[in-house]
């Protein structure tokens, strides 16, 4: 072996490569552009669910337009029920009846329902279209008040439906107020 020489690791002419390091000499940071479009998404985004947020808190907080002809319909026998769906879900009811005290024909009511909590803090609010019931036996039949519509001095029973009620729902019966109707 004349003429041969045996490095040591330490005399290598290449260094070992080092993980996490960069490989240039050159000082290199985080990469700073997708991180900025990142960042911007994100601010485009929660920017969008406040403005949406805000519009509609607002508008459920703005007062429905009183109907002119709303006053002359009362409702009166409220009742609830509960029942479970084909699915096993349970199902609330409310029926009752709605007078016409006005002199125009009714055909079509839309009504509003407020449910509240132990606080009597609004947890649900929602607006129905008002159903009629055509037959009762042996089962409950609702269809819209066009389909039959409400003369003056008539009285009609109707059924309102909630495949959802919100669980902090006090139990209490909820308040149901005309709030739209369309007259013939």
């Amino acid at each position: 072996m004349v003429g041969s020489t045996i490095l040591r690791m330490a005399d290598s002419p290449t260094p070992p490569p080092s993980l996490g390091a960069p490989a240039d000499s050159g000082e290199s940071g985080p990469p700073l552009l997708p991180i900025g479009i990142g960042a911007a998404a994100v601010l485009i985004v929660i920017g969008i669910l406040i403005f949406f947020g805000r519009k509609g808190a607002n508008e459920n907080a703005a007062p429905v337009a009183a109907d002119p002809y709303a006053s002359s319909l009362s409702i009166s026998g409220l009742a609830m029920s509960t029942a479970d769906n084909f699915a096993g879900q349970q199902v609330t009811y409310i029926e009752g009846k709605i007078i016409n005290n006005g002199n125009k024909t009714v055909d079509n009511a839309v009504v509003q329902i407020v449910f509240r909590d132990a606080l009597a803090q609004v947890v649900q609010k929602e607006a129905q279209r008002l159903m009629v019931i055509t037959t009762r036996e042996p089962y409950i039949d609702t269809a819209p008040l066009s389909s039959a519509p409400l003369k003056p001095g008539q009285t009609r029973e109707f059924r309102l439906t909630f495949e959802h009620v919100s669980a902090d729902w006090n139990m209490q019966l909820p308040e149901v107020t005309i709030v739209k109707t369309s007259t013939a």
